[in-house]
């Protein structure tokens, strides 16, 4: 079996990747067991994340999901009858188009913010610059230090967003909630509407607050509790365990549910 796309699933769950399916950078037998539990439920998963095209062109093939949506709603991949297909934001510049403007930031982050350094995973990326303050970094950098990265960016031009790990900036107004809902109407003719009430959402980080105030049906793992002060929009309900754990405890709560 190469494709693990549902026709019609049951459910469907969009899920945050870094400090929600993952602990401490690790994806645990446990957190991919529940993935593989969920998939043969026929309840759909859809990873959407920060991470580059690299990562989720193997996630989309690896991975028991239906798709996986990246680099912040630049894109969205899924297999399906054993071809890959790949769906690219109209306004997802590529990165090379924008160098000068990201080799700028770039430098302005590292002067004001010497311990900080360009993500690892930079060498997959398509669209995005992402800065490294709290995944490679030891000792890591605060949040208070992550927003002001996200204002170098914006000062640029660029739209940025702060997740667990990364600061991840981009030319382009796309953002995951509105691939989201372009995903579940293309793939599944789910409106905006029917999603808001019946599709599902875990997240870890402040911004997921868009996907936490748009869809009804949404959770928190426990680690996201340092965020919450500084959300415009919290998750519906939080789950006792954190990162994988707590999605582990979210899927044992789906699979219970008719």
């Amino acid at each position: 079996m190469q494709s693990s796309f549902l026709k019609n699933p049951q459910k469907i769950l969009l899920t945050d990747l870094d400090d929600t399916l993952t602990t401490h950078g690790k994806l645990t037998a446990e957190a991919y067991q529940g993935l593989w539990d969920l998939y043969l439920a026929n309840i759909a998963v859809i990873p959407v994340t920060g991470r580059p095209a690299g990562y989720c062109e193997l996630i989309a093939r690896w991975w028991p999901v239906s798709a996986v949506i990246g680099e912040n709603g630049a894109f969205y991949f899924w297999m399906k009858n054993d071809r890959m297909y790949r769906w690219y934001h109209p306004e997802a510049h590529a990165f090379h188009t924008n160098k000068k403007r990201f080799a700028l930031i770039e430098k302005e982050v590292l002067k004001q913010f010497p311990r900080a350094q360009v993500a690892s995973d930079q060498f997959c990326r398509l669209f995005d610059l992402a800065i490294d303050f709290a995944e490679d970094v030891n000792p890591p950098l605060g949040l208070t230090e992550a927003e002001q990265i996200k204002k170098i960016f914006e000062q640029q031009g660029a739209h940025a967003k702060v997740s667990s790990i990364h600061v991840n900036g981009w030319f382009g107004s796309y953002t995951k909630l509105d691939t989201s809902l372009k995903l579940l109407e293309d793939l599944w003719q789910i409106d905006s509407s029917q999603a808001r009430e019946t599709v599902y959402f875990v997240g870890d980080s402040a911004n997921d607050a868009p996907m936490f105030g748009f869809f009804k049906k949404s959770f928190g793992v426990a680690n996201i509790r340092p965020f919450l002060k500084n959300m415009t929009h919290s998750p519906s309900q939080i789950l006792k365990h954190a990162s994988g754990e707590g999605f582990v405890e979210l899927c044992r709560m789906l699979l219970a549910r008719p």
